[in-house]
């Protein structure tokens, strides 16, 4: 139980920081949905990659396989969603919580709920 805390941290760390890193090379000019949708996919990907790489180091850790990554996808995208739709139906998201973080909330659920 304590190795996937500890993963739990490192996803989060990995993909908070990884992701301005990766998106510095996707072209800006695309919509809304279109960025969102790529952030998400990132997310998933960071996510997984690290649940790979720690799954050799940590104890008791399984390695993910690719469901784990379908599952950490649909997660990120639904995050996704709702950050991009739910202002639509007239519904905020409270200040205290950072849109960005929404996704990669759902890419860790999305990927515990698989492992």
């Amino acid at each position: 139980m304590l190795g996937y805390m500890v993963l739990i941290i490192l996803q989060i760390i990995a993909a908070w920081f990884g992701k301005p890193q990766v998106m510095a090379y996707i072209p800006g000019n695309l919509g809304t949905l279109a960025i969102s949708a790529i952030e998400a996919a990132i997310y998933a990907l960071i996510v997984w990659i690290i649940g790979v790489l720690f799954s050799f180091v940590l104890k008791d850790v399984r390695m993910p396989g690719t469901p784990t990554l379908a599952t950490a996808l649909i997660g990120a995208l639904i995050g996704a969603a709702i950050v991009v739709f739910l202002p639509g139906f007239g519904v905020s998201i409270p200040r205290s919580i950072n849109p960005q973080f929404i996704p990669l909330a759902g890419a860790i659920i999305g990927y515990f709920v698989r492992r």
